[in-house]
C-alpha cells in the first residue's frame, strides 16, 4: 500500500476542525496502494453517489508495497482455515485473474512448486498438502523426477505443485482501480498533498486531515490504508492500535539474462511456520526476468529500501516499542541469518543454491528492494492475519502485508462494508 507520512497530532481547531465549514467528501482514503484504491472502487460500487477522495503523497499509485513485490497471485495455501488471509486470498486469486483478463492487464496462471530440500521439511510440506485440500486448492505431490519435469534445474527431495498460483502486474492493477474509481466519481490526488501532519476527529461530525502543504480535507469518515504508516495515522486520529508496524526490508536479486533459462516459473521453499515470510524464492515475472528473493531484515526507516536509509526519529520509535526487543530476543538466530545473507553475497547465493544448485554469484545481480509493513504486538508476536480496527468515523487497516495484493478486491469490499457501517452509525 502507499500512504501519507504522518508527523504530528492535531490541526489548529479554528482553521481545520472537523466541524468547520462544509465537508469535502463523504469518505477520505489515505493511501493509493492497491488496497486503498480497491477500497475507493468498492465504495463507488457499494454506495453509488458516495463522495470518495483518495490522498497519496507519491506522484502515482503503488509506489511502495504494491509496486515492490514479486508480482505473485498467491493461492492461499499457506494460511490457516478460517483466517481472513485464507478466505480473502483463495477468493481473491480467482477474482484477480478475472479482473486482469477483463481489463487487459498482463497476467498468467503458471502454478508453482513448493520444494522441500531437507528431510525435516517433509512434515511441513505434507501439512501444506492437507491445508491446500481443505481450501479446495488443486495440489499434486511430486517426487524428484517430477520436479525435474517442471523445473529441470531445481533440486529437491519432494515438492507440491499448486495449480492456482500465477503472476500479474499489480501496478497496472492499481492504475486500473484508480481509473475505475475516478470514472465512478471518486477523486484521487497524487503528489500534491504531502505528509499528513494532523488529524482532528469529532464524534458526530466527522474527520479533518491536514497535510504538509496546508491542505485540509474534511470528511464524514476516514479510511486509513497508509501501509507502512498505518499505525502512526491511527494514533494521529486518537486511536491506539494494539500493534505497531515494524518494517522489514526484502532484498531481491535477479538472474542475469543469459541464465534466466534456469527457472521456468515459480519455485518456493517450504516456509518456516514461526514467520509470516515465505523465504528466498524464484519468480519468473509476467514481463520476463527472474527475481530471486527476498530475504527479510529490519529496516531503519519505514521506507528504508537500503541500509543507508536511516530516519532517526522513526528508528527511535521502533526501538522504543517493547515488541521490537522481544522479537530480537526470541528470534535472534533467524534474524542474524537474514542479516548475514543481506550483507554477504556468498551467503545469499548459498541460500539460493539449496533449490537451484547451478547458480553462481556471477549469475545474480541486485534488483530493487521492498519493505513489508509487518504489524507486531507488544509481546513480540508477529501478527499473521489481516487486521482492521475501527473508531468513531474511522476504519484503520492495521496489518495487510502479503497476500494483500492478491486479496485486494475482497479486502476492498470488506473495508467498504465497514466504512458504510461507520457512516450509518455517524
Amino acid at each position: 500500500m502507499g500512504g501519507v507520512t504522518p508527523t504530528s497530532r492535531r490541526p489548529d481547531r479554528g482553521a481545520a476542525g472537523a466541524g468547520a465549514g462544509r465537508l469535502d467528501c463523504d469518505v477520505l482514503v489515505i493511501g493509493a496502494g492497491v488496497v486503498g484504491l480497491s477500497t475507493a472502487y468498492a465504495l463507488t460500487r457499494r454506495a453509488p453517489g458516495t463522495r470518495v477522495s483518495v490522498l497519496e503523497k507519491e506522484p502515482g499509485p503503488a509506489r511502495h508495497q504494491t509496486g515492490r513485490n514479486s508480482g505473485v497471485i498467491h493461492s492461499g495455501i499457506y494460511y490457516p482455515p478460517g483466517s481472513l488471509k485464507a478466505r480473502f486470498a483463495v477468493s481473491g486469486a480467482a477474482e484477480m485473474v478475472k479482473f486482469c483478463a477483463e481489463h487487459g492487464i498482463p497476467h498468467e496462471v503458471t502454478g508453482k512448486l513448493i520444494v522441500a530440500t531437507e528431510h525435516e521439511e517433509l512434515p511441513r510440506l505434507h501439512a501444506l498438502i492437507q491445508r491446500g485440500r481443505q481450501h479446495g486448492i488443486p495440489v499434486r505431490e511430486l517426487g524428484p523426477a517430477q520436479i525435474a519435469e517442471h523445473e529441470p534445474h531445481v533440486r529437491g527431495l519432494a515438492a507440491i505443485h499448486v495449480g492456482t498460483t500465477g503472476v500479474c502486474d499489480f501496478v497496472a492493477v492499481a492504475r486500473q482501480l484508480s481509473q475505475l474509481a475516478q470514472d465512478a466519481g471518486a477523486e484521487v490526488r497524487y503528489g500534491a498533498a504531502g505528509r499528513v501532519t494532523a488529524v482532528d476527529r469529532r464524534p458526530g461530525r466527522g474527520v479533518a486531515v491536514r497535510t504538509a502543504d496546508g491542505t485540509v480535507v474534511r470528511a464524514r469518515a476516514l479510511v486509513n490504508c497508509a501501509g507502512l504508516h498505518s499505525d502512526s495515522v491511527a494514533r494521529l486520529a486518537g486511536d491506539t492500535p494494539h500493534a505497531r508496524i515494524l518494517p522489514f526490508r526484502g532484498e531481491y536479486a535477479e538472474l542475469v539474462p543469459e541464465r534466466e533459462h534456469l527457472v521456468r516459473g515459480l519455485v518456493y521453499p517450504v516456509p518456516d511456520p514461526a514467520f509470516p515470510f515465505l523465504g528466498v524464492h524464484l519468480t519468473r515475472g509476467v514481463h520476463g526476468g527472474v527475481h530471486v528473493g527476498p530475504n527479510a531484515v529490519p529496516a531503519l526507516a519505514r521506507e528504508g529500501y537500503g541500509w543507508r536509509v536511516v530516519r532517526p526519529a522513526e528508528a527511535a520509535g521502533l526501538l522504543a516499542h517493547p515488541g521490537t526487543w522481544r522479537i530480537a530476543r526470541r528470534h535472534w538466530r533467524y534474524g542474524a541469518g537474514e542479516i548475514r545473507r543481506s550483507l554477504s553475497r556468498p551467503a545469499f547465493t548459498a541460500a539460493v543454491r539449496r533449490m537451484l544448485p547451478e547458480v553462481t554469484e556471477a549469475d545474480l545481480r541486485p534488483a530493487p528492494a521492498g519493505v513489508r509493513a509487518q504489524a507486531v504486538l507488544r509481546d513480540g508476536t508477529l501478527v499473521d492475519d489481516f487486521l482492521f480496527a475501527e473508531g468513531p468515523h474511522t476504519v484503520h487497516v492495521v496489518n495487510a502485508p502479503s497476500p494483500a495484493a492478491t486479496a485486494s478486491l475482497p479486502i476492498g469490499r470488506e473495508i467498504a462494508r465497514r466504512v458504510t457501517d461507520v457512516l450509518g452509525d455517524g
